[in-house]
């Protein structure tokens, strides 16, 4: 005779934690899916893309202006993205300075727009963000979802000045029905090309 296993109730993942854990504000305008979805992506950058300082944000840094759905800020491990012209300035110090090959850059803090597959996007859902993102997230804003700070890149709040990010951008992270996140950086306008 065979006794039955014990019947234990299988603990949550990490992820129903992390949703557990941050219920949407309520005042929050936006549906429960689409805060679901951010904590989604949060999570995936911070477990898989090995992202700090990751934060949720409601609405406009600063007012109570709220944003078009949930976004999120954080900081990658690198830099997602460096200008050609600034691609240029650096291999150029590289030479002068009798080195070879591109210099480590710091990573900069990145907006996140998180989405799904199946939502229809326009140019003008676009602008609708666009119109509400600075042009370099603060680290003061939003709520810190996983309790880290960044140490060496900031100060007061604020990141270090690139001369060089002067076009709004967001990471735009795309989720599929079978959990996959594709990342895609879109810039608000065209970046230009190098002028070398």
């Amino acid at each position: 005779m065979v006794s039955p296993l014990p019947s234990a109730t299988p603990q949550p993942s990490a992820l129903a934690g992390l949703i557990d854990a941050n219920p949407a504000p309520p005042t929050s305008p936006h549906p429960s899916h689409l805060h679901h979805l951010a904590l989604q992506i949060a999570h995936n950058l911070r477990y898989q893309h090995n992202w700090t300082d990751v934060r949720l944000h409601f609405d406009v840094e600063g007012s109570n202006d709220a944003l078009p759905r949930p976004l999120i800020t954080g900081v990658p491990p690198q830099r997602l993205y460096v200008h050609p012209d600034e691609q240029i300035a650096l291999l150029q110090r590289q030479k002068d300075e009798g080195k070879t090959g591109m210099p480590e850059v710091h990573p900069e803090r990145e907006w996140v727009l998180p989405t799904h597959l199946r939502e229809k996007w326009s140019l003008r859902r676009f602008g609708e963000v666009f119109d509400k993102v600075s042009l370099v997230p603060t680290a003061d804003g939003g709520k810190d979802l996983f309790g880290e700070q960044v140490n060496g890149y900031m100060a007061n709040g604020h990141a270090k000045v690139n001369e060089w990010r002067t076009t709004r951008r967001v990471l735009l992270a795309t989720l599929d029905d079978d959990s996959t996140i594709v990342y895609y950086i879109v810039h608000d306008g065209i970046v230009k090309p190098p002028t070398q």
